[in-house]
This record gives C-alpha cells, sequence and structure tokens, in this order.
C-alpha cells in the first residue's frame, strides 16, 4: 500500500469509497452475471471462488425474498434522527455476505434516510485497513456514517456475535477452520432468517 494511501484521513478514504461505490441492486446484478459467467470479483480468479461467487448469487437470491421486518422494526426505523449511509466492504465470494447484504438492503429500503452503497475490499485497501477484525481484512464490513458530515457512527462485522461465537468455538476445538463449519455456519443463517443481524444493526443506528 502506497504512503499516500495510508496518510489519508478516514474521512477522505470513504470520500474516494464513496466516488466508486454502487447501489445493492446493480451489486446484484453484477454478482448474477460474474455467476453466468464463471467468474469472481477480486484479482485472482480461481474455481472456488468462481464456485462460492454462484452459490451466493443463489443464497442472496433466497434472503432478498424471505428476510422479514416486522411492524415494531419498521416503527424503531422511523426513528432514527438523521441521514446515514451504510458503506458496505466485500466481495462476491464472501459467504458471510449473501445472508447480511440482503438485510442491510432491507433496513435501507425502510427508511429514506439511509443511503445503501457497495464497495468492494480489494479495490479500497485503504478503507479496509481502518476497519479491521482482529488484524485481518474480514468482510463483510459495514460503516455507517453521518451522510452530512461524514462522521463514522459505528461499523459491524463481518458476522453477527453468535456467527462469530460459531467460528471462535471451533477453532479452539479444532485449531484450525475445517471444511465442515461452512456447512455449519450456513444451517446457523438459514435458521435464524436474519434476525441476529437485523437486531444487532438496529442497535448500531442513532435512533432517538
Amino acid at each position: 500500500m502506497s504512503v499516500s494511501i495510508t496518510n489519508k484521513s478516514t474521512s477522505e478514504l470513504i470520500q474516494e469509497a464513496l466516488s466508486q461505490a454502487i447501489s445493492y441492486s446493480d451489486y446484484r446484478v453484477m454478482v448474477n452475471q460474474l455467476a453466468l459467467e464463471g467468474k469472481a470479483t477480486g484479482p485472482e480468479q480461481t474455481e472456488a471462488l468462481a464456485n462460492y461467487t454462484m452459490l451466493n448469487d443463489r443464497r442472496m437470491k433466497r434472503f432478498d425474498k424471505t428476510v422479514k421486518l416486522d411492524d415494531t422494526v419498521i416503527e424503531q426505523l422511523q426513528e432514527l434522527d438523521k441521514n446515514v449511509t451504510f458503506l458496505v466492504l466485500t466481495e462476491s465470494w464472501c459467504g458471510d455476505a449473501a445472508p447480511s447484504l440482503p438485510v442491510m438492503n432491507k433496513i435501507a429500503e425502510l427508511n429514506s434516510k439511509i443511503d445503501f452503497k457497495v464497495v468492494l475490499r480489494d479495490e479500497n485497501l485503504g478503507l479496509m485497513n481502518r476497519f479491521l477484525t482482529n488484524g485481518g481484512m474480514s468482510i463483510p464490513k459495514l460503516i455507517i456514517f453521518d451522510s452530512k458530515i461524514k462522521e463514522v457512527l459505528s461499523d459491524w462485522g463481518p458476522r453477527p456475535k453468535p456467527a462469530a461465537k460459531l467460528v471462535s468455538d471451533h477453532k479452539a476445538e479444532h485449531g484450525t477452520i475445517l471444511p465442515e463449519l461452512k456447512e455449519e455456519l450456513q444451517q446457523w443463517y438459514n435458521k435464524d432468517k436474519g434476525q441476529t443481524i437485523l437486531k444487532e444493526l438496529l442497535a448500531s443506528l442513532p435512533l432517538k
């Protein structure tokens, strides 16, 4: 990473990311196209990453349809007292992004004060390095900031707390990440139906 990037403020890095950010609907179109072409986002192109992209495209379609927000949540969202931007760093192959981004989108759809934008991690490493998880560039990473002054209010990711515990317990037991963890995580996400992500994101918002 160049010195010029590391010397920039977080606000400047956010502005740079926003200049290339796309909407969630455009992101879905892009991922769907990549899945059809057997490709993935990012500089590295492998069969595994292409397969994950195809899986994620299918999973996002499912979560887009099945994530539900009840009346209480909708009422809570109306208590947002400022315009905010959801800026998420992700890649098409990221398994944790498939259940998370549809929830972020549902929240943004229900309040016009929320502007939801998507950027690719590997094209925004300077910004990613300001929001590491345990020293790693784990995604998805959602940055929530005041749309007017670009002040960061909170961040979230890469996964909800119960799913993160699932991963840490697995590592503690096995000393590494075994292939079956991906299946275990997916089962948890499918059962939870985005509700834990929803609660955690609501807690991150500046509600009255």
